[in-house]
């Protein structure tokens, strides 16, 4: 990946903003001096330190007046606080050009700008513009999946820097923000769907009189493997499902218990379920 020579810095040191620095790091996509980082947490900026090599900080304004690329890795119900804490100090200021990146689930761009945009003027809100994404927890290995909308002051280039930051960790794909819910519903939520699925088979399996890790080891291979022959092949999800299953055959067999039991249905209704929640969390 090609380096990106700005200076980014994490208001918020758990898991997501650990990930991210680790795979802006190993990626090569920055430097330890160009990164800095916040947190509450006195053992956690230690941690931080030591181990990547970053520069750290107590307060969030230092992090938010020296980097270009700023990212808001708080819970989304510490948000108000963190952006309260950071608009009242008496060094924030119209900051010249700068890209905040808020990764907290369900808090609208809206909100985001009541806070930062409050004391200026027009022409300095275009200088801020903010661009919310909703990631997943595989980010973890670098293998996440996150959707991205970008405010009304958001230009190509400014997304072009976020999502290389997010290429870092995994895929993105840029969405309207009115989109952001189903993103969260589906990928966002959705690796939890997935464990639920190998827990599922894996209880299916120890059932069946197969060893625990017998079980698990079967599970995971076959996930994989059938992930990879949709991404090689190219062909719909469908179509590979039909070619598994042979009239009056085993996976026939389970398909209709399956299909008996509503179970694509009781999975779209689910995500639903997610979209809605997200919308509830977003206002």
């Amino acid at each position: 990946m090609t380096e990106l020579n700005k200076t980014i810095g994490l208001i918020g040191a758990g898991n997501m903003a650990e990930a991210i620095i680790n795979g802006l790091l190993k990626s090569g996509v920055s430097r330890p001096e160009h990164l800095v980082a916040s947190d509450v947490s006195s053992s956690r900026r230690g941690y931080m330190s030591e181990t990547y090599g970053i520069r750290v900080a107590e307060d969030n304004i230092s992090v938010f007046n020296r980097c270009e690329v700023i990212v808001l890795a708080v819970k989304p119900q510490h948000m108000n606080e963190v952006l309260e804490g950071i608009t009242k100090d008496p060094e924030y200021a119209a900051p010249g050009r700068k890209i905040i990146v808020s990764i907290a689930a369900g808090v609208p761009l809206q909100l985001i700008e009541r806070y930062i945009y409050a004391p200026m003027d027009e022409k300095e809100r275009s200088q801020l513009p903010i661009v919310r994404v909703m990631p997943n927890t595989p980010a973890l290995v670098r293998a996440g999946m996150a959707g991205m909308a970008g405010n009304r002051y958001a230009k190509k280039e400014d997304l072009k820097t976020v999502r290389a930051v997010l290429e870092a960790i995994g895929k993105v794909v840029e969405f309207d923000e009115t989109d952001l819910d189903a993103v969260t519903a589906l990928s966002g939520s959705g690796p939890a769907y997935v464990f639920y699925l190998v827990e599922s088979l894996v209880t299916a399996g120890v059932s069946m009189g197969l060893t625990e890790s017998d079980s698990l080891t079967l599970s995971l291979e076959t996930i994989k493997g059938a992930v990879k022959l949709m991404e090689e092949t190219g062909e719909p999800a469908e179509l590979l499902r039909k070619k598994v299953t042979s009239p009056g055959g085993t996976t026939e067999a389970a398909f209709k218990v399956l299909e008996g039991n509503r179970v694509k249905e009781i999975i779209v209704e689910a995500l639903q379920a997610a979209v809605n929640r997200s919308r509830e969390l977003s206002k």
